[in-house]
């Protein structure tokens, strides 16, 4: 589900990059992405304030997931659980289960709050990012018949991390459906997207800090080849801080000369340098601020 979002976001992002380098990067660009940084910089600090004001779990990524691949026969369950369709055939518990523990890649341990099963399975029907695109007819809801406390790895703004979910029987299938029960979770809710003032900037998809804590290395989608050949770019690195996290800007610099290009991408990196340590504060991207995964070094 989150990888439907992402590739969206990457060719988004490559469009975008080319406007701006077209444009020359200007003042304006510049200047507007700077807006757009400060705007996700306040819906972030407004996210930790709804989650009880506690950055501890920052989540870069979809909370519901799904353990296997669904069968040929059951080609429309992954629509269906996309657009939240999703009902149990059971009586699920509504009560919450003891604290469990978020184990991080260093193996510290972090006490939390954890959902119900009854809860956890009602996020998984909100905060739903779609539906069947191009379907003749909606499809079938996904039977729930059972629900067992788990963990999953996610990637977070501290890394990778193992932390407690529900896993979800479906009849008829052997994938189970899963969504992380952590209660309080820091979730940023994107701006909706306008047609007429389309995001903008390049969207980091992975960001790398040194053990300094001052160097973030980011990755991204941009163009294959450096700004010295035909159609190449590169790209410099800009971070817009907070207390609570760093918005992350990435600057084109394409080759000027006219050529006929081609639309492909390929990953590249680049490097910008904190004005305080990184900390535990979350590092977004630009377009739509949301966190990135982080590994620390």
């Amino acid at each position: 589900m989150g990888g439907q979002v992402r590739l969206g976001i990457r060719v988004l992002a490559l469009m975008t990059a080319a406007a701006i380098a077209i444009g020359g990067c200007g003042d304006a660009d510049v200047g507007r992405l700077r807006d757009e940084a400060h705007a996700d910089l306040a819906r972030y600090a407004d996210a930790v304030a709804s989650s009880g004001g506690s950055a501890a779990f920052q989540p870069a990524g979809d909370l519901t997931g799904q353990v296997g691949t669904w069968e040929a026969a059951n080609g429309d369950n992954k629509a269906a659980l996309m657009g939240g369709l999703v009902e149990a055939t059971v009586p699920l518990t509504t009560d919450a289960p003891p604290d469990g523990a978020i184990v991080w890649a260093d193996g510290a341990l972090t006490n939390v709050a954890l959902l119900s099963a009854a809860a956890a399975l009602e996020q998984v029907r909100v905060t739903a990012t779609g539906g069947c695109i191009g379907c003749v007819s909606p499809p079938a809801t996904l039977r729930v018949t059972g629900a067992s406390l788990t963990t999953v790895s996610i990637g977070t703004s501290r890394g990778q991390a193992t932390v407690p979910a529900w896993a979800f029987t479906i009849d008829g299938s052997a994938v189970q459906v899963t969504r992380v029960a952590v209660a309080q979770t820091v979730t940023v809710v994107p701006p909706a997207w306008d047609p007429s003032h389309p995001a903008i900037g390049v969207s980091v998809e992975s960001a790398i800090v040194a053990a300094d804590g001052l160097t973030l290395t980011l990755t991204f989608e941009g163009a294959p080849d450096p700004a010295s050949q035909a159609c190449g770019e590169d790209y410099t690195g800009e971070g817009i801080e907070s207390d609570l996290a760093v918005v992350t800007i990435i600057h084109v610099h394409r080759n000027p000369l006219p050529a006929n290009c081609v639309g492909t991408g390929a990953m590249r990196t680049t490097t910008i340098t904190l004005a305080t340590p990184l900390g535990n504060r979350a590092v977004l991207e630009v377009q739509q601020g949301l966190p990135v995964p982080v590994t620390r070094q």
